[in-house]
């Protein structure tokens, strides 16, 4: 049984197309597209939510009173300044993710302090710090506000 010649013509058409539609695919797609592994947009709100820690607020440290004033970029990173009592410290580098905070202090007396903490149902931060420079020391902290 022969195939008429318009069969044929439909036929290798027909594969053409799909041939190009499966490999061009990847080839037409727009130099701005996501990459097929970006997350979903449900994924990245979820990932962004965290809370706003910018402000001037106080941790009481079992051996001390520190008054932080920071601020806060869209992506949860942190930068500011710390006193307690006649020392000053400058954040190096800190972060909020979901409830969680973190973010390190260099005193201008030579120390640097870790703080590490978790806001809890109450609003409040707590967590720990520990002196970077000698680990053995370390202190439990609470913040004055909430957030």
């Amino acid at each position: 049984m022969s195939m008429s010649r318009r069969t044929r013509s439909f036929l290798t058409t027909s594969a053409a197309a799909l041939i190009l539609s499966v490999a061009g695919a990847g080839l037409t797609a727009p130099a701005n597209a996501a990459p097929a592994s970006a997350p979903s947009a449900g994924r990245e709100a979820r990932a962004a939510a965290f809370f706003n820690a910018s402000g001037v607020w106080t941790i009481f440290q079992t051996n001390a009173t520190v008054r932080i004033d920071v601020r806060q970029d869209a992506a949860g990173n942190l930068f500011g300044t710390t006193s307690s009592g006649g020392t000053v410290g400058t954040l190096q580098e800190g972060a909020v993710t979901g409830n969680d905070i973190y973010f390190i202090v260099q005193w201008n007396h030579g120390p640097r302090g870790r703080y590490t903490g978790t806001r809890g149902a109450d609003g409040r931060l707590s967590g720990l710090t520990v002196d970077l420079n000698n680990p053995s020391s370390q202190s439990s902290w609470r913040s004055d506000r909430t957030f």
